[in-house]
């Protein structure tokens, strides 16, 4: 039986200007920033409608700021009687599936992630880390690059997005000379990202450790339905599980092609990602052409939706 999955995006999804169409017409969505505005003691509304962008860019202000807006749009999408039967997210995203499902209450998992990002942000220096998104190269081929530039520092597969793109981080050196070498091992092409430490690699392990202090403190519930978590791609056997799950999210790989794989073996063949940008529904495509994708993230994104869904 057809059944669908919601997934939301993470960092990097974020620009100025999101949710805003959507809060002005939706007073669920309006409601949903107003809570959020008053849980962090700041405009985060204003951040994510007007900028400025250099703002929006810090990792510890983008964290909640998605978090928000995805949230938001998840209400309106609720108050539309769409469903899920399980759900995911990239990363960060994690946090808005765990919302949704009833995992995470909204106002403890906007204060989380507001330090979450903090403490990624701190946990290496700027200039010794870096990031790159290897495209067209296949999944053995990238471990072993990493496994081959070991001697030059630390360097990890970070994310497993979908066929043809895994990204890796680690240490500055190694991860240019990993580069410098990629065409070798397959790559068509190498991008070094925009972000500000290697995340989901052992050098975030101290932003772990922190985050560890601050979820031992937030209460965790038994999820409605159920989510798949990125370290392993699983369902969690019991709901404190999840906790365990983001403590290790932070310096551990994405499995986001084996995330979407588990789904499609519970019988998902309906993704919709809500959140800014269409990440995740190209990162889907990659993975199975064949499946039904769509993104929310304005009054467009969510009448095409609305639309496709009735046709289902």
């Amino acid at each position: 039986m057809s059944k669908i999955a919601f997934m939301f995006p993470g960092q990097g999804a974020q620009y100025v200007g999101m949710g805003k169409e959507l809060a002005a017409i939706f007073p669920e969505a309006q409601n949903v920033f107003e809570i959020a505005d008053k849980a962090l003691g700041y405009s985060i509304s204003q951040l994510c409608f007007e900028g400025p962008a250099d703002q929006l860019m810090l990792t510890k202000i983008t964290q909640p700021a998605i978090l928000a807006t995805s949230i938001a749009i998840m209400e309106i999408i609720k108050n539309k009687g769409i469903k899920a039967d399980y759900a995911a997210g990239l990363s960060l995203g994690e946090y808005s599936a765990l919302v949704y499902s009833g995992v995470l209450n909204f106002q403890d998992a906007l204060m989380t992630v507001e330090k979450r990002g903090q403490f990624m942000q701190e946990a290496v220096p700027e200039g010794v880390g870096l990031m790159a998104a290897l495209i067209g190269i296949e999944r053995e081929k990238a471990i072993q690059l990493c496994q081959d530039f070991l001697s030059y520092g630390i360097i990890e597969p970070a994310n497993f997005n979908c066929p043809g793109q895994i990204v890796i981080g680690g240490e500055k050196d190694a991860i240019e000379r990993a580069i410098a070498s990629s065409k070798e091992y397959g790559a068509k092409k190498a991008v070094i990202l925009p972000v500000s430490a290697p995340f989901h690699t052992s050098m975030l392990n101290p932003a772990a450790l922190k985050l560890k202090n601050v979820l031992d403190h937030v209460q965790f519930f038994a999820p409605s339905i159920p989510v798949v978590c990125n370290v392993d791609a699983s369902i969690p056997s019991s709901f404190p599980e999840y906790k365990e799950n983001l403590i290790r999210q932070v310096s551990s790989s994405v499995m986001w092609e084996d995330t979407i794989r588990h789904l499609m073996t519970l019988g998902c063949d309906t993704f919709i990602e809500i959140g800014p940008g269409s990440t995740l529904c190209g990162f889907v495509k990659k993975i199975d052409k064949s499946l039904c994708f769509m993104n929310i993230e304005d009054a467009a994104s969510l009448e095409k939706a609305l639309e496709k869904l009735e046709d289902r």
